[in-house]
């Protein structure tokens, strides 16, 4: 006979899959939205990134993203396709690009600041400043656990292959 969990666990196992739908559905509103620009919720993150950190190379922007170097050059492709980004050569390694906004990327970069605003206010509405502040601090603790528990993991696979 299966042991049933206990409502600790129970509650631990919701709060994983709940996670999960959350991250599902705000990526889902926000392709939805973006498509008003003509662009993917993919390329915003690229353009967010790069607005934050111009001239980091294209390999810096597919760790930071998770993405494959392949899935990431076609979205940079695109991006500097419509004029909203520049690749140029790193000084310094010559098989490396470096990724800088273009004047075209300001305007709507403006008018994905206010859609994101919008959209969070959507997502966030119920909830108070204080809920939220809280909210943020408990999950960046989570993120800080999950981090901690992939460097382990990876250093234990290391030591065991080597």
């Amino acid at each position: 006979m299966k042991a049933q969990p206990t409502l600790q666990q129970s509650i631990k196992r919701e709060f994983a899959f709940t996670i999960m739908d959350v991250a599902r559905l705000l990526k889902t509103y926000a392709d939805q939205r973006a498509r008003q620009f003509g662009i993917s919720r993919a390329q915003w993150a690229v353009l967010i990134r790069i607005e934050r950190t111009e001239g980091l190379k294209q390999s810096e922007l597919a760790e930071m993203l998770d993405l494959q170097p392949i899935s990431l050059t076609r979205l940079l492709d695109r991006l500097a396709g419509s004029g909203l980004i520049e690749r140029r050569a790193d000084p310094n390694d010559r098989r490396a690009n470096r990724l800088f906004l273009k004047p075209a990327a300001k305007p709507v970069l403006e008018q994905l600041a206010a859609l994101g605003a919008g959209m969070m206010e959507t997502v966030l509405s119920g909830l108070d400043d204080r809920g939220i502040e809280r909210m943020l601090k408990e999950l960046g603790l989570v993120k800080d656990n999950l981090r901690s528990a992939i460097q382990r993991n990876s250093t234990q696979q290391q030591a065991a292959i080597g």
